[in-house]
């Protein structure tokens, strides 16, 4: 039978795991494309916009509604992207208290 660690030893793991977290979600930065990288946003790990770029060609004051398009596009992708990282290495982070069956779970902290 695996040896189960106290409560203080897992308070401690989950506040080493949390800030771990912390650390990744701030150093995280991808970038979301739309109309062939007519429209491109950076975003942290917080899903945070950080910036936009808007190539002049698409902008057109008689099709507002394509460039809104094209933002809403960018943004969505940016999003999905930082779910998918955050998925993927935070993931990781989660799951490695010893004693208990499956770690502790990601979405539990």
């Amino acid at each position: 039978m695996p040896k189960i660690p106290n409560l203080n030893q897992m308070m401690g793991m989950a506040q080493n795991m949390a800030k771990r977290m912390e650390e990744e979600m701030d150093a995280l930065r991808v970038e979301g494309n739309a109309g062939g990288g007519m429209v491109t946003v950076s975003m942290d790990g917080h899903k945070r916009l950080k910036g936009l770029r808007i190539a002049p060609e698409a902008v057109d004051a008689t099709d507002v509604e394509m460039l809104q398009d094209l933002v809403l596009a960018a943004v969505n992708d940016a999003h999905a992207q930082v779910e998918e990282k955050l998925k993927n290495s935070l993931g990781g982070i989660g799951g490695g208290i010893p004693g208990l069956p499956g770690g502790f779970p990601f979405g539990a902290l």
